[in-house]
């Protein structure tokens, strides 16, 4: 049995399989999941008075389905859910508590960051990094700043 590339092989269908696919997703062809579609239209057509059967009695449920409608919320109903809502403190307001704790995280997390920086500060200078103190006699003119003075003589350009 040859068949076409990406074409997916499936089983034959059969009436439980059938059942459940009638059962999840009523009589309505396009309704039925699309991989199993082509298989179950074939059981349906080899087995006829079985799926009539079936599909006549989803087809009930469909239309009893389709015709159910939900009423909108009466006022009064409104009002009662209303009502019941928690007063005071909601869920969104956080408690004394946890404004307590968060700040204390941020200031915690500020003050990690300062030591941080402190630590890197005297690695780079317990490792005997260069200082202007140690440098040559003619600085380069990226290290300088225009407050400082800069060695640098950009007028001709």
């Amino acid at each position: 049995m040859t068949s076409e590339p990406n074409t997916p092989q499936h089983a034959p269908m059969g009436e439980a399989r059938f059942r459940a696919i009638v059962d999840a997703y009523g009589a309505n062809a396009q309704r039925w999941p699309d991989a199993e579609r082509d298989a179950a239209r074939a059981w349906a057509d080899a087995h006829r008075d079985d799926a009539h059967a079936l599909l006549d009695a989803a087809a009930g449920i469909d239309d009893w389905l389709d015709r159910y409608e939900v009423a909108p919320a009466s006022d009064a109903l409104h009002r009662r859910i209303v009502a019941s809502a928690p007063r005071g403190r909601t869920l969104l307001a956080p408690s004394r508590a946890r404004s307590w704790w968060s700040g204390a995280a941020l200031a915690g997390v500020g003050l990690l960051g300062g030591l941080t920086g402190a630590l890197a500060v005297s690695f780079f200078v317990l490792s005997g990094a260069p200082d202007a103190s140690r440098t040559s006699l003619h600085d380069p003119s990226y290290l300088t700043t225009s407050f400082g003075g800069s060695s640098a003589d950009w007028s001709d350009q």
